[in-house]
């Protein structure tokens, strides 16, 4: 955070009647390099203002946010600028989606983060390689581009050179893999529903149709964050009118998230990526007829679905792809939550329990002894109960609840052909 933007944010408290008298008596040169040493850091920036009341603090962290914003923006505007310069005529670049590239190679050379979201950079950015038919010899001339604007957009990176060599050769294997079409689709948010304590469900309208099936993921950053790409999946099949539902839950360390829970508002315009199969797909009409499946369908059959938290938007896509075409097969879907309090989506899925006579959903209570008569315990442990021989086992949520799953089905002797895991999120 520069000086001016520090005194731009001072100049707003000024303004504020309420916030101004708090000013008086403080050491501003103190403040600034406080703010500026806590930012860098990562660290809570109004700590060591005493004396500021909660709600006082929230505005003026509201302000400072805004500063922040503005001034970041400024940052990447001028290095997307710089960037696409140091290219002209070799890489003819869109300005409408530079600001995005750059920033996502830059972060992708940075390194840190988890594999999830190194994983979403690259399947951006792999189509970004197809869609602007990049060569070999493109490698050298962006990098060196990159490299004049970088230290600008992360920190200063020891062995630039040898990190973006080895970032290219990750591209251009994920531009491998990856199919064709747009690297991102522009999504104007039209609805948000604060579900539950932390989460919101916000539905979504891409300008263009995005072409995903149920129980695949996307990829998605903000105008805020053109640099963090992270992974949500759909929970509706798609509608008639393009729009996409999205699930989410506020993390702790979640810039992406916590954004999407507390600040995102309809009008709000964000980025979705290209769908990507994680594991959790089902066969498709054709296949279902009796075609041979290929290797990322199941065969038709029963279905058990376990859900915990916000895992569960996957699953209820998945429903409503069945009750799209129903072929006769039977769902039974488990509903993982700690208390009633938990169980965000209640409505939909009731509405989905009266709606169709082959589903049958079972919420799942762990900590919630007031439940009764609902089920009540572990989702994985009641999943066991209900199982089947003719199911086939579906699981989507927390990290640590698909590492127990992975173990715990298979010792209980489902064979592993019948359980599905998400394969990146």
């Amino acid at each position: 955070m520069s000086r001016e933007a520090v005194d731009r944010w001072l100049r707003l408290l000024e303004a504020d009647a309420e916030l101004s008298a708090y000013l008086i008596g403080v050491d501003r040169d103190r403040l600034t390099a406080h703010l500026i040493r806590q930012l860098a850091a990562g660290g809570p920036v109004l700590d060591g203002w005493p004396g500021l009341p909660e709600a006082q603090r929230r505005r003026a962290a509201d302000y400072l946010a805004g500063v922040l914003a503005t001034d970041r923006q400024g940052v990447i505007d001028g290095a997307v600028a710089e960037f696409r310069a140091g290219l002209a005529g070799r890489w003819p670049l869109p300005a409408p989606v530079a600001a995005l590239v750059v920033a996502a190679l830059a972060r992708l050379v940075a390194g840190g983060g988890d594999r999830a979201g190194r994983l979403a950079l690259l399947t951006v950015l792999g189509r970004v390689h197809r869609r602007y038919r990049l060569r070999p010899e493109h490698g050298p001339l962006i990098g060196a581009a990159l490299a004049a604007v970088a230290p600008r957009l992360c920190p200063p990176q020891v062995g630039w050179e040898r990190r973006w060599r080895r970032a290219w050769v990750l591209i251009e294997r994920a531009a491998g893999l990856g199919g064709d079409g747009p690297a991102f689709w522009p999504a104007e948010v039209v609805g948000r529903d604060l579900a539950a304590e932390g989460i919101v469900i916000l539905t979504v309208r891409p300008w263009r149709r995005l072409p995903f099936r149920p129980g695949q993921a996307v990829p998605l950053c903000l105008p805020q964050h053109p640099d963090r790409w992270r992974w949500y999946c759909p929970a509706n099949a798609p509608r008639p009118d393009g729009t996409v539902e999205l699930h989410v839950r506020a993390v702790p360390a979640g810039t992406v998230s916590r954004t999407l829970v507390h600040e995102v508002r309809p009008n709000d315009l964000l980025h979705l990526g290209p769908p990507v199969d994680i594991g959790l797909n089902l066969p498709t009409g054709s296949e279902a007829a009796g075609d041979p499946p290929p290797d990322s369908a199941v065969p038709v059959g029963d279905l058990l679905l376990v859900a915990g938290g916000t895992g569960l938007a996957p699953l209820r896509a998945l429903v409503e792809q069945v009750a799209a075409a129903p072929d006769g097969r039977r769902v039974t879907l488990i509903v993982g939550v700690r208390t009633v309090d938990d169980l965000y989506d209640a409505i939909t899925l009731d509405k989905l329990d009266q709606a169709h006579p082959w589903l049958t959903v079972i919420p799942a209570f762990s900590h919630d002894p007031c439940a009764a008569p609902a089920e009540q315990g572990n989702a994985l442990t009641l999943a066991l109960y209900h199982f089947r021989p003719s199911q086939h086992l579906y699981v989507c949520g927390p990290p640590a609840m698909i590492d127990i799953a992975r173990h715990r089905f298979p010792a209980a002797g489902i064979p592993t052909n019948q359980i599905h895991l998400p394969k990146i999120i």
